[in-house]
């Protein structure tokens, strides 16, 4: 049965690569976009009150483009892990036990005009993250849905409609988002990004925590179930530069949920130098974070902040290196005190440090 989405996988590409190369002498190896990679972690958690944890994990994507047009693409992706939304990490258990392969991305890019795109399907987030900050947004979240996005000039933006839960017995629950925003030069090296955004969720009040009924930090009833709405503003700002030659990053970014009177609001600033994407590249980053128990939901932030979730703050620490064009080494460093609001306030540690090889 793991062997299905593969077959799939392949079967699609042949049909739709098939049928546009018909009336072309292009082949289907021609308008396909092969990428993927592979990912080996070493990850110990320290965290207050709890037995200290070491495992080893990995992480393995691997998916295609198909321009079926000139301004058509269809993308899909398989990755490992389970159906975690916000992770395709797998670790090494079970007794040597086979793992799992799930879709990952199967959407549709359809370039309207030289301004305008629409994507279609299960995506990637298509919506502008500060910093790469995930105050809001798991970088692993690949949200279902449709969305528009435009970039014109200076101007660029997003709207969006997803579905977060589909329930046969109640009304579904559907996130609608928009995004805008500005890029404008400052000076010759320079460009800042700033920009606004709203978002918000249908029926979550008297609902079970959406994926696994985990509240991870928001509040909830005594049957489990959400107890608040969640409809959030959000502002961010990026400036990006030049120091020497190392590229600089700094940014900030906040949001509110409107619906609540506490635990509302969430912040995030931080800097990253460099950029490692080839050979003897190195990076280095620093976030800090402070979300509340009911600003966003918790399911779909970071996984790795605080064990997941909100109701937590602190630092994450980042540095990365290339040893070639393809395969690079990082760490990453969470120091952050989590359960402030909700439970008693302990802290949390969590070191990663990664191996990961790039192909395409």
């Amino acid at each position: 049965m793991k062997a299905l989405p593969i077959a799939i996988l392949l079967s699609v590409s042949t049909l739709l690569l098939g049928q546009s190369a018909l009336a072309t002498d292009e082949t289907w190896v021609d308008r396909i976009d092969f990428k993927g990679d592979f990912r080996l972690r070493y990850e110990g958690i320290d965290e207050q009150f709890e037995e200290n944890r070491n495992r080893m994990r990995f992480r393995a994507r691997f998916g295609f483009t198909a321009e079926l047009s000139d301004d058509v693409n269809v993308i899909l992706q398989l990755a490992s892990g389970g159906d975690n939304p916000v992770s395709t990490n797998q670790s090494f258990d079970d007794g040597f036990s086979t793992k799992d392969i799930r879709l990952d991305l199967a959407y549709v890019d359809w370039k309207v005009n030289d301004v305008l795109s629409i994507n279609a399907g299960k995506m990637k987030n298509p919506l502008f993250r500060a910093g790469k900050a995930p105050l809001i947004w798991d970088g692993d979240l690949n949200p279902e849905g449709f969305a528009a996005t435009f970039s014109s000039g200076m101007l660029f933006g997003t709207i969006a409609g997803f579905s977060a839960e589909e329930r046969s017995s109640a009304d579904d629950s559907l996130l609608y988002a928009v995004q805008s925003g500005v890029k404008f030069p400052v000076g010759d090296a320079a460009k800042l990004t700033a920009g606004i955004g709203y978002f918000a969720y249908t029926d979550t009040i008297g609902n079970a925590p959406f994926f696994n009924g985990r509240s991870k930090g928001n509040s909830v009833d005594l049957n489990g179930d959400y107890i608040f709405d969640y409809k959030n503003t959000e502002v961010f700002a990026q400036f990006d530069t030049k120091l020497n030659d190392w590229a600089l990053q700094v940014f900030a970014q906040y949001t509110q949920n409107n619906e609540v009177s506490g635990q509302d609001a969430a912040y995030a600033f931080g800097a990253k130098m460099g950029s490692a994407k080839k050979k003897g590249d190195m990076e280095f980053a620093w976030i800090y974070e402070d979300i509340e128990a009911d600003v966003v939901i918790a399911t779909f932030n970071d996984s790795d902040f605080a064990g997941g979730g909100t109701d937590a703050k602190g630092h994450i620490l980042k540095a990365k290196y290339g040893f070639s064009d393809k395969i690079f080494v990082s760490g990453t460093f969470f120091v952050n005190d989590k359960d402030r609001f909700q439970d008693v306030e302990h802290d949390y540690n969590r070191v990663q440090i990664d191996l990961e090889f790039k192909f395409n």
